[in-house]
């Protein structure tokens, strides 16, 4: 892994919330930071409401954690584009992101309960 990436338990529980809907709850997320960069919760793929979400078209690679992947959130208020990014395969030294989810905190409400 990179000297500048460290990934933990998240302490307490989790919630993920757009569009008027709580898409998932988790005591199991992992706390991810890069560098200078404000933490990012990955919550796992089984503590997520996947009905709400869609596969999105877009892609993009970080030469650390490897090829991204996107969700949109589909919510009756409309659709959040891109809201959400996973890492399928993730290189190895981060493999512990792998079937986990991590969501935009502009778009939607990431926060500890």
């Amino acid at each position: 892994m990179a000297d500048h990436i460290k990934i933990r338990k998240a302490e307490g529980t989790w919630a993920v919330r757009a569009g008027g809907a709580v898409l998932g709850e988790s005591a199991n997320a992992l706390e991810l930071t890069e560098g200078d960069y404000p933490p990012v919760i990955y919550f796992p793929r089984d503590d997520i409401a996947m009905t709400f979400l869609e596969p999105s078209d877009r892609t993009s690679y970080c030469p650390h954690k490897g090829d991204a992947a996107y969700f949109s959130i589909v919510a009756k208020s409309g659709t959040i584009p891109d809201a959400v990014w996973t890492y399928e395969n993730p290189k190895d030294g981060v493999a512990q992101i792998k079937d986990h989810l991590a969501f935009y905190t502009d778009r939607v409400a990431v926060e500890q309960l």
